[in-house]
């Protein structure tokens, strides 16, 4: 069957890679991919623009597409499955108004609300003399977000008032229409994904992002430097409390509102000291780095599963399949990102990497022979291992040997859950 994949980050360079570890799938089709997607075995990229729905819609149709897969949140923000649907076609992603739970905080707030889905309390700001006039009442620290999609990078953690005046004035500066200040959470992240039809909500394995640029969690917010899987942090006894309490109100609330939500639902979370689940976020779609340690985990054909949704019929699929052992990935960037990434750079040493090291590309491109830096975050470094520590020993030894001028990346990815295997505080 033909799959295309629309996006062309480090995310979707794993879905390409996954899909194409099916012998069903054949070929996979990427629009516009990547470097990386380009060197695949059965997989084309496709030259057009992904917000030129009306292209996309006609080649998928022409081509015979078994099923459209939708990696960005931009494009589904911008309806593109509506378009799909509109014309029959299959495509896996949620609709345009079941999108906002990402593309708008405050959306996503009153939709938690509603459903009674524990989350921090939070003010939306129409305007900047109302943020400031909330934030010279408040406790810090305190959070500060962009209501509208910001790419990872539109949050502030800010433990002063003169820090959280800036971060303000900073969103309305970059046309920010509103802004969410919320309370902060004291805790740990974990990012639970999960897939649905509209129905019936199957949780994928759980994995903790490491969205700070510096070592030590410190410095800007990205899209994210490095993940692990699985996060010890997610017990049995806690995926089952965040299903009952956070999942599964959440689809039943979408359906309440009229909201058929079928895709890829992916709930970042703050476990507090005392075990207990809140929300921070809600977003639209597989996330980035998330999804380079999960897929290599996931046995379970991802076609078949992705079908079972969009035909409705995930509540009679079979229990996932999982890998044993851990999945780490680390994110090799270009200098100057996350503000303003220094790009053309090239890329060299591939070749010296072992073949079970994944390489899932996110800002490469190829010209004349040579692959080049077109991106901040470049290359997701990713490998499995019996263990968290073996899955980064390989990750470690393998970055090692690629070079590009100004290359940065973590070199702590996946301390907490080191530190908590180690037993130290």
């Amino acid at each position: 069957m033909k799959i295309l994949v629309i996006g062309n980050g480090g995310r979707e360079s794993a879905l390409a890679w996954k899909f194409l570890r099916s012998e069903r799938v054949k070929p996979l089709l990427c629009i516009p991919g990547n470097g990386g997607t380009a060197s695949l075995e059965n997989c084309i990229n496709v030259s057009l623009r992904m917000d030129d729905f009306e292209g996309i819609r006609r080649f998928a149709e022409v081509q015979g597409v078994a099923l459209t897969v939708v990696g960005p949140e931009v494009p589904l923000a911008q309806g593109i499955v509506d378009y799909f649907l509109e014309a029959k076609l299959p495509i896996f992603g949620p609709t345009q108004r079941g999108a906002q739970i990402e593309a708008s905080k405050s959306w996503a707030k009153e939709l938690m609300a509603e459903a009674g889905i524990p989350t921090a309390s939070w003010q939306l700001c129409p305007d900047r003399e109302s943020a400031l006039s909330y934030l010279n009442k408040s406790d810090f620290p305190i959070v500060i977000k962009a209501d509208g999609l910001a790419a990872g990078k539109g949050v502030t953690i800010a433990t002063s008032l003169a820090e959280a005046e800036a971060a303000v004035h900073n969103l309305f500066q970059q046309q920010s229409q509103q802004v969410v200040i919320e309370q902060f959470l004291e805790g740990e992240e974990v990012s639970v994904i999960a897939v649905t039809d509209g129905e019936a909500i199957r949780p994928l394995i759980a994995a903790q992002d490491h969205k700070r640029l510096g070592e030590g969690d410190t410095g800007l917010n990205t899209g994210g430097m490095g993940a692990y899987a699985p996060a010890p942090i997610m017990t049995t006894s806690l995926q089952e409390r965040v299903q009952k309490t956070i999942l599964e109100p959440t689809i039943a609330q979408l359906k309440a509102r009229g909201i058929p939500y079928c895709g890829f639902l992916y709930a970042g979370l703050m476990i507090t000291p005392q075990g207990d689940p809140y929300v921070i976020e809600f977003n639209c779609r597989l996330g980035d780095p998330e999804a380079q340690v999960i897929l290599p985990l996931l046995e379970t054909p991802l076609e078949s599963l992705l079908l079972a949704c969009q035909e409705g019929r995930l509540g009679q699929f079979p229990p996932l399949v999982w890998r044993s052992g851990s999945c780490a990935t680390v994110v090799l960037a270009s200098e100057g990102y996350p503000v303003n990434p220094i790009t053309d750079r090239v890329i060299t040493g591939l070749e010296n990497v072992p073949a079970d090291v994944l390489l899932f590309h996110g800002g490469t491109r190829r010209k004349n022979e040579q692959l080049l830096t077109s991106g901040g975050r470049v290359m997701s470094v990713t490998a499995v291992g019996d263990d968290l520590p073996a899955a980064l020993a390989k990750v470690y030894d393998a970055i090692d040997r690629i070079q590009f001028e100004g290359m940065y990346y973590r070199r702590d990815i996946g301390w907490r859950a080191l530190t908590d295997r180690q037993g130290q505080p």
